[in-house]
């Protein structure tokens, strides 16, 4: 009997504890100067960790050390600024540990985020397949997406990534239907890369169907007055899963405070169609400003107080609808003052999206497919209020006072731009008419002309007092591009509300203060 000795081979894998923050990777973007980009990750509590970057050849650019602290582990450093460019290596050692990111760029790098309009992939809009053969054009525009995640508590770092910093191609950039890559933040990026002519860092963080208040902090909701538990603010919808208070903030965006950012694009507030549709007019300047405060401490002060933060205002849904909630959601989206910046909203630029319907999107009428137009407005505003260019014409014209003829049965709205009218015989005017000052009756306010700059409305079928005046209230205020109103340049004129009541006096007339 022989017996035969059997060794058995152990085999020990090597751990790294030494690496970057998830979203930190090869291909990535860093924000370029006058800012200094935020670089952090994990490591050993106690060790010092050397950031090297270096440039073509290997050459030195600089050098940085950082030591772990606990309880998290976590190491960070702060680059010098940069000028635009690359492609440069990022190393960080740690004792004889090391891992290096290759093809790093500087350039500015804006953060994506929303529902499911910002979700959209370029596969899903107008003239997809062009677009998307386009892509291997815009090598320098790299692209990230976070995949869709919650958390009860604030996570430190990203928990799932659903692509890795890239460099754009037809399939990444058309992965699937409200995956990756979103639409309107690659045109918008794409665009501006055109623009500037240097790198640009997309990072996608959305996800369909929810509500302002899970992207919020607990701060936001408080500033609001919203309950912590908003399960039983509607009888008719519990909230749960991605749309509960703060826990996208906690899951999707309090990871990433550290990042240093150009600016945000955001692209939600249909899903706040059907819940506290009011208390937006608090919620998303207050998100804002929230996001604003949080961004500039986690990235030591390198991203800017006033972080730009450009948005979509909402396009259109159920052409034959009489409920005004998406109307009252526009406008709540500019606080209630019809265009920004303003003073409650400073540092903003809006892109008017109501005339872009889509009754025969495949994906349903609240998803639009034409995001071309979307991202064209979004960069004439970042443009424009970003990134200074101040003679550019970046929204549409906006009344700035009305006159009421009285015995003409006339109200004459002064803009301050120059008008095209492309409907004339749209009723999109309305008049609200009492003869006390409630109720409020509204009625349409036919256009009997066009001027330079002046609408002038006919008023025959109201009483004796005007107590406001509005445009575009609706649904669906008009048809593909054919709103009533637009400047030379093709911007829409945007919807307004004016509630209060007649003061002052002008001559032949009185006067409505905008």
């Amino acid at each position: 009997c022989v017996i035969q000795d059997v060794t058995r081979s152990l085999v020990l894998w090597e751990v790294n504890s030494l690496f970057f923050a998830s979203y930190y990777g090869d291909h990535m973007v860093l924000q370029k100067k006058p800012s200094g980009a935020v670089v952090w990750g994990h490591g050993d509590l106690g060790a010092v960790v050397t950031v090297t970057l270096s440039g073509a050849g290997g050459l030195i650019i600089m050098e940085k050390t950082a030591h772990v602290k606990g309880p998290s582990g976590t190491w960070t450093t702060l680059l010098d600024p940069m000028n635009a460019g690359g492609p440069y290596a990022l190393t960080a050692e740690q004792g004889r540990e090391n891992v290096t990111l290759r093809d790093i760029y500087f350039g500015d790098v804006w953060l994506c985020s929303g529902q499911s309009n910002m979700a959209m992939t370029v596969l899903q809009v107008a003239n997809a397949s062009q677009e998307l053969a386009a892509a291997t054009r815009y090598p320098y525009v790299r692209i990230f997406a976070a995949a869709p995640s919650r958390s009860d508590v604030e996570l430190q770092d990203l928990e799932r990534i659903d692509l890795p910093w890239s460099i754009p191609t037809a399939e990444n950039l058309g992965h699937g239907n409200f995956t990756y890559f979103s639409a309107v933040c690659w045109l918008f990026g794409r665009s501006l890369y055109e623009a500037l002519g240097s790198p640009i860092g997309l990072v996608e963080v959305a996800w369909g169907g929810t509500p302002i208040e899970a992207w919020s902090s607990r701060r936001v909701l408080q500033a609001c007055g919203l309950p912590k538990d908003m399960g039983s603010i509607s009888p008719h919808q519990h909230l749960s899963g991605p749309q509960t208070p703060s826990v996208l903030w906690n899951a999707m965006i309090h990871p990433l405070l550290n990042m240093t950012l150009r600016g945000v694009v955001w692209y939600q507030g249909e899903a706040n169609a059907f819940l506290n549709t009011d208390q937006y007019n608090c919620t998303f300047p207050a998100l804002i400003a929230d996001w604003r405060r949080a961004f500039h401490a986690g990235s030591a002060g390198q991203t800017e107080p006033l972080l730009p933060f450009g948005f979509v205002q909402l396009s259109t849904y159920r052409r034959r609808s009489v409920d005004d909630s998406f109307a009252r959601l526009r406008w709540h989206q500019t606080a209630d003052l019809g265009v920004v910046p303003n003073a409650r909203m400073p540092s903003t630029f809006m892109a008017v999206a109501m005339d872009l319907g889509d009754e025969h999107s495949p994906y349903g009428s609240i998803h639009p497919r034409d995001k071309q137009n979307v991202a064209y407005r979004l960069l004439l505003g970042a443009r424009a209020v970003v990134y200074g260019d101040k003679d550019l014409v970046f929204q549409g014209p906006y009344p700035t006072r009305a006159i009421l003829e009285v015995t003409r049965g006339l109200l004459n709205v002064t803009y301050s731009q120059e008008l095209i009218c492309r409907q004339r015989d749209m009723q999109a005017f309305e008049v609200c008419c009492s003869s006390q000052a409630s109720p409020c009756r509204w009625l349409p306010a036919p256009v009997v002309a066009v001027g330079f700059r002046t609408v002038t409305l006919a008023l025959s079928g109201c009483g004796t007092l005007l107590l406001g005046l509005r445009y575009a209230w609706a649904q669906w205020p008009c048809e593909y591009q054919a709103c009533p109103l637009y400047n030379p340049q093709g911007l829409p004129a945007p919807p307004f509300l004016l509630d209060t009541l007649p003061a002052g006096n002008a001559a032949g007339g009185r006067e409505l203060w905008f």
